[in-house]
């Protein structure tokens, strides 16, 4: 989406935050789109939480502007809008599912006939009637996020929200946001699964040291960091030495053939390759994963 088409559910500029002499957030900026998916990442520590807490309405930036749908954090419309879930939701171990949920909704006002639709979408309609306390830790998990959707809320914040979660549950849970954000809900999701929000979201922010040291989807840091593309090949038998020789920055790694180019010279070193396809049974093009561009980004000296 282009800057003009966009329309911001959620905008921070040049936020700052500190706890006595520690800088929590220093001068953060960021925003998001309804319908956007966009994953927060950082190391432990790195403001992430604090973040949060601040557009949640539960602790005031020491400076800095924060827009949510157009209203400050906390306010009545605002909390109406926006829907949190912790990293380790805790329900009451007596209620069922669906009393609790049923709760919530008498809570924000809305119909409670839609409960066990909500549970339903979670995957938690066939124990909807067990107590709590005899749910694992991802079906009270799925609980937590059934409670987020209460109210068609405009903007999802999620604390590591796959937490818990089996991997057929966190593959539901990702088709899930993938048709919430389809209908317009804006989703910032914190996770250390970098595997995981690498593939299905929309654009990263990475936080270190309580800056923003990089944002952007994933073709754009990729391209920011400029790390190496590595191509794997296979020789056919007997052309190893052909290959090497066509090759001479490559080198030998078991039964395969490593070569590693820049950004900018991947597209003319896939070319000469592509003149020995006759010697090779094939070609594996590996560009820098999300985890090296995070660790790229969130280098820490000393750490």
């Amino acid at each position: 989406m282009k800057a003009a088409q966009m329309t911001l559910t959620l905008t921070i500029s040049h936020l700052t935050k500190a706890f006595g002499t520690l800088k929590a957030l220093s001068d953060v900026s960021l925003h998001v789109a309804a319908g956007e998916r966009v994953a927060l990442l950082g190391h432990n520590g790195a403001g992430k939480s604090t973040l949060m807490k601040v557009i949640l309405g539960l602790i005031a930036a020491d400076a800095g502007e924060i827009s949510i749908c157009g209203g400050p954090p906390g306010n009545p419309d605002a909390r109406t809008k926006v829907a949190y879930l912790p990293e380790n939701a805790a329900f009451h171990s007596a209620l069922t599912g669906l009393e609790q949920i049923t709760y919530y909704m008498r809570l924000r006002g809305e119909d409670t006939s839609g409960a066990m639709a909500l549970l339903d979408r979670v995957g938690l309609a066939g124990a909807a009637k067990r107590r709590i306390g005899t749910y694992s830790k991802g079906m009270r998990q799925r609980v937590g996020l059934a409670q987020t959707l209460i109210g068609h809320p405009s903007l999802l914040v999620l604390d590591e929200p796959t937490s818990g979660l089996d991997p057929v549950s966190r593959r539901d849970f990702y088709a899930l946001l993938d048709g919430l954000a389809a209908n317009g809900t804006a989703i910032l999701l914190s996770s250390h699964a970098l595997t995981e929000v690498e593939a299905r979201t929309d654009r990263l922010l990475i936080l270190s040291g309580g800056q923003m040291v990089a944002t952007g989807s994933l073709p754009e840091l990729r391209r920011e960091a400029a790390l190496p593309v590595a191509m794997r090949m296979t020789a056919l038998n007997g052309y190893s030495t052909d290959i090497l020789a066509a090759l001479p920055d490559a080198i030998r790694a078991g039964n395969a053939l490593h070569l590693t180019c820049t950004q900018d010279e991947k597209l003319a070193t896939i070319a000469r390759i592509a003149t020995l396809k006759d010697k090779l049974s094939d070609l594996e093009v590996i560009p820098p994963s999300l985890e090296d561009i995070y660790s790229h980004f969130s280098r820490r000296d000393g750490q």
